[in-house]
């Protein structure tokens, strides 16, 4: 994006283009004495009596959060009182989004690391470095009730019966939209369909030359939205068994349309965008929709930024098969096999899941709860949310409704995973967007790579 763009960024994009650049931008630690053992409130099952020493250290590496509230309550609030009620030090990393799997590959490479690994995304091909993290699901489902089905398809391996992650909370992806200029067409609630964003997009785009912004590069938010669409026209990388599925008439009519969106609604930035520029863009006033999660209005209202009662939200959009979307991050906790403190890991998840309300109100409603009881009143809490126009953030409150997890219409699995980290379905759209390719011939590229990519984890068992 032009320096323009980026005379606007919020902290939380600063900080963020910050990590990316220095992957790990800042170490907090929270030193801790007395207090209760490791194994207050959770039981045996969770930690051996072995365990109870005082003086343990505890390991954590997560995002930057793109809402800096929800670092400073995490570093400065929750993790010293965790660490002070448990004797533990807890050492608290933090990277930028792109530093993520570098980083997993390299303590899985030295077998040393962080004891708690935080992915925004399922990581099933490191299942055979993990521990099962079944009995951490089966403590907090005896605490508050069954984890929701996103997070399930987001952990677990049907085929090895095994958890390769768990996750506590995952974040809505809705469509951020300029209520003025949509208001302005007709659509003061914003679009409802893809359709809309077409048709009404290229109005706007024509008379304001204010651009729609849905990314088409190797990114995260590409790489929801682009999937995003794919189902809502019925196509999908795999079925329910776990077969490759890309190749099919529902995959060419979603292509198609994103070419044409592109060509119609966009300009040629969106094929080099990082994961930080639709936010970014949409700040400066720059485009009049990207799908998004809500740090781009929070950022705009915490910065009192003009723009900020401007914004509205909406719902996943319909297709022609279905309304749908991703999660815009999935929050996925892993415990190395080669943890130094697995059971205070495990501890501190459950832990976690049991203060999860504060979490939720630390992100200021953007991380949403896997364990739908640890927020009973959200959509009335969402409800009152203050900001202008007053009850935007609502449209959020039916989520589980139209939100699904990567692998649609089945699990998260290996294949799945490697095919999200290398860019395969991002690829397929920008290059027959971009008229690299014609959109039959980059759907055939993407299928045999796909084929590829199951077959070789078919191979190993894990698909």
């Amino acid at each position: 994006m032009s320096d323009g763009i980026k005379s606007v960024l919020t902290p939380a994009e600063s900080q963020e283009e910050t990590q990316q650049i220095h992957g790990v931008s800042r170490r907090q630690f929270v030193h801790a004495a007395g207090a209760a053992g490791l194994a207050a409130s959770v039981g045996p099952f969770i930690l051996p009596r072995s365990a109870r020493a005082a003086g343990k250290t505890l390991k954590i590496l997560q995002w930057a959060h793109f809402v800096p509230a929800y670092d400073k309550w995490f570093d400065n609030e929750y993790t010293r009182r965790w660490g002070e009620k448990n004797d533990t030090q807890v050492i608290v990393d933090h990277v930028g989004i792109p530093a993520i799997n570098s980083r997993a590959a390299a303590e899985v490479s030295a077998q040393k690391g962080h004891d708690l690994f935080m992915f925004l995304w399922p990581a099933p091909t490191y299942e055979t470095q993990v521990i099962d993290h079944s009995e951490i699901y089966q403590e907090c489902e005896r605490k508050h009730g069954k984890a929701i089905d996103l997070a399930v398809k987001s952990t677990y391996n049907p085929k090895t019966r095994k958890y390769f992650g768990f996750s506590d909370s995952f974040v809505p992806d809705p469509v951020n939209y300029r209520i003025d200029l949509w208001g302005e067409a007709g659509m003061e609630k914003g679009p409802a369909s893809w359709d809309d964003v077409l048709k009404v997009g290229r109005k706007i785009k024509d008379k304001r030359n204010i651009p729609v912004g849905i990314g088409l590069s190797a990114e995260l938010d590409t790489a929801m939205a682009m999937r995003t669409s794919l189902y809502a026209f019925g196509g999908s990388v795999q079925d329910q068994q776990g077969r490759v599925t890309l190749d099919s008439k529902r995959t060419l009519e979603a292509v198609k349309f994103v070419q044409a969106l592109r060509k119609e609604t966009m300009t040629p930035e969106v094929l080099a965008w990082d994961a930080s520029s639709n936010n970014r863009a949409l700040l400066a006033g720059k485009l009049s929709l990207c799908l998004n999660a809500i740090s781009t209005t929070r950022a705009a209202e915490n910065e009192k930024l003009p723009i900020a009662d401007q914004l509205g939200l909406t719902k996943a959009l319909r297709g022609p098969v279905r309304a749908i979307g991703l999660e815009h991050v999935m929050d996925c906790y892993v415990i190395w096999n080669f943890a130094e403190n697995k059971e205070g890991a495990k501890k501190f998840l459950v832990d976690y899941i049991d203060d999860f309300l504060d979490g939720f109100k630390a992100s200021q409603y953007y991380n949403f709860p896997c364990f739908p009881k640890t927020v009973p009143d959200l959509p009335k809490m969402l409800a009152a949310d203050p900001h202008m126009p007053r009850g935007k953030y609502s449209v959020r409150g039916d989520v589980l409704n139209w939100a699904t997890n990567v692998g649609y219409p089945g699990y998260a699995n290996a294949a799945v995973d490697e095919i999200f980290n290398t860019w395969v379905i991002n690829t397929m759209f920008a290059k027959a967007a971009s008229g690299a390719m014609s959109p039959e011939a980059a759907i055939k590229e993407a299928d045999t790579k796909c084929k590829a990519i199951f077959a070789k984890w078919q191979a190993k068992k894990l698909v």
